[in-house]
């Protein structure tokens, strides 16, 4: 028994050590960046084509540096922040859409009107007119 809690100690050890030294190799492969945050929607969009634009400048001519591979890494830092924000407020508008759905199935005027409204306020700045 003792000898079971020695060897199951140890390999959680070992594994243990096995996981900071590949997590610091890691960090040393690569300088990791915050990006830009995305504390609204609005910020996110505006950061999603801020940085869009960026990239595609970088990328225009097909030829890549050293220097641009290494401006498009620390580009996806905020371009994955706006995203993540994105999908959290699609998951919302997608809860909001099928409240309207739901109320207008049983004739809740109210809920219709209040949360459609947010429905398309919200909409509005994802889709382009």
């Amino acid at each position: 028994m003792k000898l079971q809690f020695i060897v199951a100690t140890t390999l959680l050890g070992l594994a243990t050590m096995t996981t900071t030294v590949a997590q610091a190799d890691e960090d040393q492969r690569y300088e990791h960046f915050k990006g830009q945050p995305a504390k609204t929607l609005d910020q996110a969009l505006f950061n999603l084509a801020s940085f869009n634009e960026k990239m595609t400048e970088l990328m225009a001519d097909g030829e890549l540096t050293a220097e641009d591979m290494a401006t498009v890494h620390q580009l996806s830092y905020t371009l994955e922040n706006a995203l993540q924000k994105l999908d959290e407020e699609v998951d919302t508008l997608q809860e909001v859409l099928e409240e309207v759905h739901i109320a207008s199935e049983t004739m809740d005027y109210d809920t219709v009107k209040k949360q459609g409204k947010i429905y398309l306020e919200t909409s509005a700045k994802i889709v382009k007119k």
